[in-house]
Order: C-alpha cells, then structure tokens, then sequence
C-alpha cells in the first residue's frame, strides 16, 4: 500500500487541484470553531475568572510573597536545565517539566511560609509612615471547644495573640450542627459559640480568615483539625485535654487557654493567709469546700462546721495538677 502511494505521489497533483487542501483547511477550521470554539473560549474565561478572583483575595504580602516563589522557582529549574538544553527536544522537554514543578514547588512553599516572612511587611509599613513595630507569627486554629469556652474572645482583645486567626469550615459546621440540636443545652452551647465568632471577626486588632479544608477521608473533627495545622504548620488552640494529648504525640503545636490560665493566676505559698467562704463540705470528713474568684479550689480542713461563713484561712499545702491547682489549708486560730 506504502509502495502504491509512492508511485502515485506526484501524479496526486493532476488528480486534485493545488488548492484544494487549502480550502479543505478551511473548511475543517470553520467547523472546528463552530464546534469547539465556544467550549474552549468559556473554560478559559472562567479559569480567568477564578484566578483573578483568588488574586483578589490575596493580601499584599501574600501576592508579593507568592510571586517570589514562584521566580526562585523558575530560576532553580533553568539553572538545573542549562546541564540537559544540549539535548536537544528531550533536554526541552525536561526544562519544561522542571519549571512546572519547581514553579509550583516555589509557590507552595512560599504560601506556607508567609507568615514567617516579616521584612517586607515591614519595609512596607514603613515606607507608608507607620511608626508601630509590625510582627507575625503562626497562624492559630480555633477549636470549637475553644470557642464555646469563650475565653479566646478576651484573649484576643488583649493583643497577645499574634498571627491570623483561622477558622476550618468543620468547626464552623460543628457550631452550626450543635446550635441546632434538639438538646436545649447543647443549643445554647452551640449558639454561644457563633456569638463567640461573631465577636472574634469584629476584632481590629488580629486577622480572622475562614478556611475551607476537605480531604477525601473520612475523619473526626479532631483529627482534620490536627492534619491541617500539620499541613499549615499553624498552632491549634484548645481547652481540650485529651486534644492536647494527641497533638503532643503526633508532633503538632498546641496553645491551651487551660495552661495559661493556670499558669497566670496568682501564686500562693503555704503559710499566707486568706479570707474565703465556705460553700459546701468536701469528699473527706470534716473538710469544707470554697473557691477564690479566678475559681482556685479551696480544701478547708475542719471547715464543714462554718458552711455558710466567711472565715480567715492558713495554706498548708498547694497541689498542682493536670487540671488545675487546688490549695488546702485550715481556719486560722
């Protein structure tokens, strides 16, 4: 067949006029656009379109930061090429191939390190007349139980919290489900806690951002929590004990607003004196039971018989456990 269409090769030109591949040409390209055009004209607007739309979202840092990743990216790649461009087609394929994932290796990489790099940030603030010291530091992700506490929301107005505020679209679900069970307590938990977020998106100070995060498995709140400030390298925030456990064993960084409340309160030694009221009798025989106001239990010896009293106390002993700290002491004579 090949031999046939050999000999005939020259004699094709007799057969059809030397125009008539051009009009067929044409004519496949007309019904090409008409075809497909359209399909491919609208994929790549609406790729446009959600480009720009995540650009727009970008702050100024994050754009800048993410464009800079993306050159040393493109610059790693082609110095790497320059050893393979004498190869001709293959050596271009492998540079091309090399700016695509070093070019994606940069941004990605730029992205998640953005928070730690501050200079430009900086340069910027001044550059515009700010005065004030700009500083960052790792992203936080609020638990939902840490939401519901509500403790965060005091924290935050303090301005101790350093670094944007984020808030997984599971724990937003979470909320949601739990101010609309059918429990009155558990709604009104639930109800709190959007109270709570209403609250924290209204703050100055600190920047809060919603994050959509979905994986293909199937997983506990917990542990998509855990997974996503791996990936981050963010700090979860917590009053959950046993949520601190895991993340300690799985190597992620956890804030517990249980830790620092305890670590702030006031430190007692044993022999100062005190002034309590003695709310109710203890586990053991003749204690009494009275709390000071940052909620510091108070195991009063013998203080069963004032129940009711406001009485001077001696701190015998201070314990200092997993959940929290308990003073023991007796009435003063």
């Amino acid at each position: 067949m090949q031999e046939i269409y050999n000999i005939n090769y020259d004699k094709i030109g007799d057969i059809l006029p030397y125009y008539a591949c051009i009009i067929m040409g044409i004519v496949i390209g007309i019904v090409f656009f008409f075809m497909f055009a359209h399909i491919i004209s609208n994929a790549i607007i609406s790729m446009m379109d959600r480009t720009a739309a995540k650009l727009s979202k970008m702050s100024l840092k994050e754009l800048l930061t993410s464009v800079f990743g993306i050159m040393l990216g493109l610059i790693i790649a082609n110095l790497i090429g320059i050893a393979v461009s004498k190869y001709d087609i293959i050596g271009s394929c492998i540079i091309i191939i090399l700016n695509i994932i070093f070019g994606v290796l940069g941004y990605r990489v730029a992205r998640s390190k953005k928070d730690e790099i501050g200079g430009f940030g900086s340069f910027m603030e001044g550059a515009k007349g700010f005065s004030k010291n700009v500083t960052y530091g790792k992203p936080k992700i609020l638990d939902t139980s840490v939401i519901i506490d509500g403790r965060i929301l005091d924290l935050l107005k303090t301005g101790f919290i350093e670094g944007k505020i984020i808030i997984p679209n599971f724990v937003l679900e979470e909320l949601r489900h739990i101010a609309d069970s059918s429990d009155s307590l558990k709604r009104n938990r639930g109800r709190r806690g959007l109270d709570i977020l209403n609250e924290i998106q209204k703050q100055i100070a600190v920047s809060v951002e919603i994050v959509d995060y979905n994986i293909k498995e199937v997983m506990e709140v917990d542990s998509k929590l855990l997974k996503m400030a791996e990936k981050l390298d963010a700090f979860v925030v917590t009053n959950d004990f046993n949520l601190n456990k895991v993340a300690e064993f799985q190597g992620v960084k956890v804030l517990n607003i249980n830790e620092l409340s305890n670590a702030i309160k006031p430190v007692v030694l044993p022999g100062e004196e005190m002034k309590v009221t003695i709310i109710k009798s203890g586990k053991e025989y003749g204690q009494g039971i009275a709390y000071l106001n940052d909620g510091t239990m108070i195991v009063i010896d013998g203080g069963n018989k004032f129940i009711g009293e406001t009485i001077d106390v001696i701190v015998t002993s201070v314990l200092q456990t997993a959940a929290g700290r308990m003073i023991f002491g007796k009435k003063k004579d």
